[in-house]
């Protein structure tokens, strides 16, 4: 009995060994990871639904990405010299249940400047909050999982949210390392079905953002809690001060606490005041940001600095 190779696939494959094993030289780390919408936990991000069809030699992939605060639509055409393409149809459900398990507090995570590669991430990497912004390259273990992983399969993903610990597998359990992932961040590295948790490879990289930091004003009277989003190179805020226009006490940097998640409080009154603010991130970089919100500013309104982490 004659055994027939495909030889690119098996090209794919040698290829996938050869990266991996350079990859768990480079101090890349063990994990797991699903999607949102996966029979493991039916929770997801955002709801997207496309359709792919012909126009004479045209493929046309079209369709609507659906968020809490808005609509981003979308169409391509890719040239084909055969109509010989089959029609699919895909979904990409949300329950409302997730918005009270936003741990992160991005209200939007394209307003935020994350768009959709983004996670969940189980309690040993979230870290109290200290996670939110956070940058991973993530690689299906192919090795491992050959029958649902993706030959040389790679996405950088955003942390914007937490994985609480479960009885449904206890995947997001201490210690794990788990990446609950955005559907097309996950399409990026296996096989779609019911393949549920595979076996992945991540490591930390640098965050490359479009536009400065982001700082969105919420609370009310001297209850200052800002919201800040965009965060470039390692894209964690390990610190935060803000600074006020007039001259009092809030003309030096004021520290500022973690409420919860990607947002920091100051209990210092500075309405009607021109803000800044200083970050410093988990690896230790500094920066700061001068008069970026006006002294006409409202709570709920987002203001993006001109400079960034790199």
């Amino acid at each position: 009995m004659a055994i027939v190779l495909n030889p690119s696939s098996l090209f794919c494959a040698l290829l996938a060994v050869v990266v991996f094993e350079r990859i768990n030289g480079q101090a890349w780390l063990n994990g797991h990871a699903t999607f949102y919408g996966a029979n493991q936990d039916p929770t997801t991000l955002g709801k997207l639904t496309y359709s792919i069809g012909l126009r004479g030699h045209w493929l046309i992939i079209s369709g609507l990405l659906i968020w809490d605060r808005g609509i981003v639509g979308f169409e391509y055409y890719i040239f084909f010299p055969t109509k010989q393409i089959p029609v699919v149809c895909y979904s990409w459900q949300q329950p409302h249940r997730l918005r009270a398990l936003q741990t992160c507090g991005y209200d939007n995570t394209f307003h935020a400047g994350f768009g959709t590669n983004t996670a969940a991430v189980s309690g040993a990497l979230f870290r109290g909050g200290e996670a939110c912004g956070a940058c991973y390259r993530v690689t299906c273990d192919y090795k491992l999982d050959p029958k649902w992983c993706l030959p040389l399969g790679v996405v950088t993903i955003t942390a914007t949210n937490l994985c609480p610990p479960n009885n449904n597998g206890g995947w997001c359990n201490p210690p794990r390392h788990h990446f609950d992932m955005s559907m097309p961040a996950f399409s990026r590295i296996a096989q779609q079905g019911d393949e549920g948790i595979v076996p992945v490879l991540y490591t930390r990289v640098s965050c490359r953002r479009k536009g400065g930091v982001r700082f969105t004003l919420k609370g009310e009277s001297n209850f200052n809690m800002v919201m800040i989003s965009n965060v470039g190179g390692s894209g964690d805020v390990k610190a935060a001060w803000i600074r006020g226009s007039i001259k009092t006490r809030t003309t030096t940097w004021a520290p500022m606490h973690r409420n919860w998640g990607a947002n920091w409080q100051s209990d210092v009154d500075l309405r009607r005041q021109t803000l800044s603010f200083k970050l410093m991130l988990v690896d230790g970089k500094i920066l700061e940001f001068f008069d970026v919100v006006p002294s006409s500013w409202k709570f709920g309104q987002t203001f993006a600095a001109k400079n960034q982490f790199t």
